[in-house]
């Protein structure tokens, strides 16, 4: 085998490592990973991780990544894809609550479950975890901005608060959905992010009714 095709072998079992320890983590949070339920799992050694990872706080930073690099392509780049503005704003709350009843993950959201596991734990786990939420948020709150801008929120409207609002209903959706097994919760957070847009919206038409 040649060193391309070693070196592609070896980013494609890295790759299927992090798919499935985002998966796992979804539902059992990162403390719940271990080499050998991965390995269990995936069907391969436990020697074959030491390839990758020495220690088990690497691999929980590196599923991080994963999860943002999962998080981008399935929920922020088809939404970006939406004309600028309000519709925007919304096509992004869409993604998320697509991304869910696609059930992507078993656990329903990966950040949902690690993001309270290391609220109160300082280190770099906590710090990426912080810092990949922080990032989401700014990026909603952008785009509330944006369509501010444009004209299509109306201008009194604080871009922060919106963007605290719509990641409430998100994440009360998935956490609804899973603890009460309550599908409409999905349902309902649509309807509440649409009709409060729809509300401050100039020309409410640009939005579905619903």
């Amino acid at each position: 085998m040649t060193d391309d095709g070693r070196l592609l072998r070896g980013r494609r079992s890295r790759e299927a490592i992090l798919g499935q320890a985002v998966s796992l983590a979804s539902v059992e949070g990162l403390d719940g990973l271990s080499l050998s339920r991965l390995a269990t799992a995936l069907g391969i050694s436990k020697s074959g991780f030491f390839a990758h990872w020495r220690d088990k706080e690497q691999l929980q930073l590196d599923a991080v990544d994963w999860a943002v690099r999962q998080w981008t392509e399935r929920i922020i780049s088809p939404a970006l894809r939406a004309p600028r503005g309000v519709r925007r704003l919304f096509a992004l709350h869409e993604a998320r609550l697509r991304f869910y009843t696609d059930r992507v993950l078993p656990g329903g959201c990966f950040f949902l479950a690690v993001q309270t596991e290391f609220d109160d734990r300082p280190g770099p786990v906590r710090e990426r975890v912080s810092q990949a939420r922080r990032d989401w948020l700014t990026l909603v709150q952008r785009l509330a901005a944006e369509a501010v801008a444009c004209g299509e929120l109306r201008p009194d409207v604080d871009p922060a608060q919106l963007a605290y609002e719509i990641e409430a209903l998100g994440e009360l959706a998935v956490a609804h959905s899973r603890l009460f097994r309550e599908p409409q919760a999905i349902t309902y957070s649509r309807r509440a992010v649409l009709q409060r847009l729809r509300a401050l919206c100039p020309d409410p038409a640009l939005l579905p009714e619903d």
